[in-house]
């Protein structure tokens, strides 16, 4: 659940961009993202070169199943009033099913990292998502707080 929320915080916080400004600020985070990634998992260029595909396969379709599951809870939240129990139990099983093709979307994920990375790297890759996962939303609150206290200079 936690991770959930995390992903679906990132997602909302860089939302697909369309201005060259904003690519250019993807671009950046891409690049950290596979500088963080490489230097802490200490990829060799052979396990690069296989790694970042099957990841990034990975990860486009994680976003598309927790794309759907907000779209889901956003419906729900403005429409709740207003929908009768047959419509909430199709969302209910909408989400389930969301879930569950998540879940295995991760087993297979890793199935695929056994085949790229000894043991101990596969344990290191998730140890690493979720600090990279932390350093982003360090780096969001630095943000937010630099924000807050630039409009309280300007007052």
């Amino acid at each position: 659940m936690k991770k959930t929320v995390i992903v679906l915080m990132v997602l909302l916080i860089f939302p697909v961009v369309r201005t060259s400004a904003q690519n250019s600020n993807l671009e950046k985070l891409n690049a950290f993202k596979i500088g963080f990634f490489t230097k802490r998992l200490d990829l060799n260029s052979a396990e690069a070169e296989k790694f970042w595909p099957v990841y990034n396969e990975y990860q486009d379709q994680r976003n598309k199943l927790q794309l759907e599951k907000a779209l889901i809870i956003r419906n729900f939240n403005r429409n709740e009033s207003s929908l009768n129990d047959i419509q909430l139990t199709e969302m209910g099983d909408k989400l389930i099913a969301l879930i569950t093709r998540e879940s295995s979307l991760e087993v297979e994920f890793h199935k695929k990292l056994k085949e790229i990375f000894p043991p101990a790297k596969v344990i290191r890759f998730y140890q690493v998502e979720n600090q990279y996962k932390a350093q982003l939303l360090n780096e969001l609150q630095g943000v937010r707080q630099q924000q807050r206290n630039g409009l309280r200079r300007d007052f």
